[in-house]
């Protein structure tokens, strides 16, 4: 017979880590508002680097462009806007609902090199493309630095 040490806390790192996977742990989250607490939401994007510019696709489903806004200021760029609940049928009664409404708002730090009077979004099938073009001339130096 073998024997097996046993880790009181494996259940619950199981646990933890199989809630962060998934999709909506990682949309939502809770904070204080004036009546208490609320669900909000924040969209996935995904950030890339092309030659020429860099890009942030960011998930924005069931989202109208109009209610986007896309902002920067100070080396940081914002997209932010809202997801609103459109109900087609007034006498409809909701059993569950999964997808989260409301407010929200990503922040992500500029990098040096790009040019922000240039910077341009399109929205197709639900997902926001920021595109950040690079600066000409604006090259990064690979520089050793002295271990002392």
């Amino acid at each position: 017979m073998n024997l097996v040490r046993w880790d009181p806390f494996s259940e619950i790192d199981t646990l933890f880590n199989r809630m962060l996977s998934s999709p909506a742990a990682r949309w939502q989250r809770l904070a204080a508002g004036n009546g208490g607490e609320k669900l909000q939401w924040s969209p996935s994007a995904d950030i890339s680097e092309t030659e020429k510019e860099y890009l942030i696709r960011a998930e924005l489903p069931a989202v109208k462009k109009e209610d986007v806004k896309v902002t920067v200021d100070n080396g940081m760029i914002t997209i932010q806007g809202e997801r609103k609940q459109h109900r087609e049928d007034k006498s409809e009664t909701s059993i569950r609902v999964e997808n989260f409404y409301g407010n929200f708002a990503r922040t992500f730090l500029l990098p040096d090199d790009v040019k922000a009077d240039a910077i341009r979004c399109e929205d197709k099938d639900g997902v926001l493309t920021v595109h950040m073009p690079k600066a000409e001339g604006v090259k990064q130096k690979t520089k050793q630095i002295k271990v002392e």
